[in-house]
């Protein structure tokens, strides 16, 4: 048998329970699928939880999946980079343990994928609380081929910092070894870069196709990462199909409406030191009026105006960037739930 098509490689630590919601439904779209197209490839970063029993059935139930256990905690970075070099499939979507391929999400990609060579394949995605389907924000979306890596960039804008939003076109950077870029918590970039910059067309869809679990990620300096780490990654990358102006593009689209929620957010839970969020952001942005206006007052403004105004400009950015059905959902999803729930139990993942 021939390489598979696509594979879906999953990092993962500690978090068999969500793993399991995401190998559940993922084992369901497999069963759509003509057996060889895809493998699922799971890289156990070496939990101590119930993760191996949660791969072991999903396995049983479809041979599809393959599992490397670490015999040590070798990081995020490097097992989202080892998931990318031992994938065996001509395109690669690393998937993150708690994100979930909504209903058809795989049939679409292999349809693509099948068709046309394209670099990266870019992916819309939305958060979800408690229930992917429920909390989907529906709607049309539609699909553009770019012959550019830059117009990419511009589309996809902050999913490209999304591991579940790339798929990656493995064989045109055949030689490429993830593991180099680890250390910046954004070992994706250089792949979807890398991937966009070989290839001839590169394809972005705005059907919601990936559901992510709302807060649930983190463990890094969120301004180092997504400020510093993540514009001098694509600076490195600057030249004849990756233009300055394309990069200048990517950032406005991110002062839009990327940048303001998650100041607001680091405002509203105390979570970053205003300084320190500041001090981030002005030095990469300070000189454009767009930061000096709609993002910098949310870090020295009072608390209280803080987060007011982060929460009015970010609606006004989103809604820009074609965003604002997403947002609306959240907003209905969240009011629907506004009634009070009863205490949370702990459960096993299994029963007999």
């Amino acid at each position: 048998m021939g390489k598979p098509l696509l594979t879906i490689a999953i990092p993962t630590f500690n978090r068999a329970q969500f793993l399991k919601v995401a190998l559940d439904q993922l084992c369901q779209e497999l069963t759509r699928v003509e057996p060889g197209m895809i493998e699922v490839l799971i890289c156990d970063n070496a939990s101590t939880d119930e993760t191996s029993l949660v791969i072991t059935r999903a396995a049983v139930q479809n041979h599809a999946i393959r599992a490397v256990r670490n015999i040590q905690n070798i990081g995020s970075d490097a097992n989202i980079a080892q998931c990318f070099d031992l994938a065996m499939g001509h395109y690669v979507l690393v998937m993150g343990d708690d994100d979930i391929l909504v209903d058809g999400a795989v049939e679409w990609i292999l349809n693509r994928a099948q068709h046309k060579d394209y670099g990266v394949i870019g992916l819309r995605s939305y958060g979800f609380d408690f229930d992917f389907r429920a909390e989907h924000p529906g709607g049309s979306g539609r699909t553009t081929t770019y012959r550019t890596p830059g117009g990419l960039l511009v589309a996809i804008g902050p999913l490209i910092t999304l591991i579940s939003s790339c798929v990656i076109n493995k064989r045109l950077i055949a030689t490429t070894k993830a593991a180099e870029f680890c250390g910046s918590n954004l070992v994706q970039v250089h792949l979807v870069i890398r991937a966009a910059l070989a290839g001839e067309r590169s394809l972005y869809t705005s059907h919601y196709l990936v559901a992510c679990k709302r807060n649930n990620s983190g463990g890094y300096a969120f301004f180092d990462v997504f400020v510093e780490n993540l514009i001098s990654i694509l600076n490195q990358y600057i030249g004849e199909r990756l233009p300055r102006a394309a990069i200048r593009s990517f950032e406005t689209r991110m002062l839009l409406g990327f940048y303001p929620f998650y100041a607001m957010r680091a405002r509203r839970d105390k979570s970053t030191l205003p300084y320190v969020m500041r001090s981030r952001l002005s030095a990469r942005f300070g000189r454009r009026w767009l930061y000096r206006l709609w993002v910098d007052p949310i870090t020295w403004l009072p608390r209280p105006m803080a987060i007011a105004w982060g929460a009015l400009v970010t609606t006004i950015g989103r809604s820009i960037t074609g965003d604002l059905r997403r947002g609306l959902a959240f907003a209905w999803n969240r009011v629907r739930r506004a009634t009070p729930r009863p205490p949370r139990q702990e459960i096993s993942l299994f029963r007999d």
